[in-house]
């Protein structure tokens, strides 16, 4: 059985910041994209960022360009999202999930796994 599991939410002030991690068990490491998402209180789940395995390409939704990076290693079967200035706007749950092929995709119906979220509160 596939697991995900998010860590390193928490508060955070303004402008600071958080590294989130995802751990990925059950299996190897072998979907071809992995992403973030995150849904804020009241609202939709929305997407974050996407990357390849193979390649390293990868995409970020336009309110978090130039301030979040994601990254992996595939060798220890992990995910993660550094976040640098954050918002009070980017407070969110926040998922990571495992993509269904490795194209580009903002729809989370093309993700197969999903961890349980992590709460980031961005807050003075």
């Amino acid at each position: 059985q596939v697991q995900l599991v998010e860590s390193g939410g928490g508060l955070v002030q303004p402008r600071g910041s958080l590294r989130l991690s995802c751990a990925v068990s059950g299996r190897t490491f072998s979907n071809d994209a992995m992403g973030w998402f995150r849904q804020p209180p009241g609202k939709e789940r929305e997407f974050v960022a996407w990357i390849r395995r193979i390649g390293g390409s990868t995409y970020y939704a336009n309110s978090v360009k130039g301030r979040f990076t994601i990254s992996r290693d595939n060798a220890k079967n992990t995910l993660y999202l550094q976040m640098n200035s954050l918002k009070p706007e980017d407070t969110a749950v926040y998922y990571c999930a495992a993509g269904r092929t490795s194209q580009f995709t903002t729809d989370p119906d093309e993700y197969d796994y999903w961890g349980q979220g992590t709460q980031v509160t961005v807050s003075s």
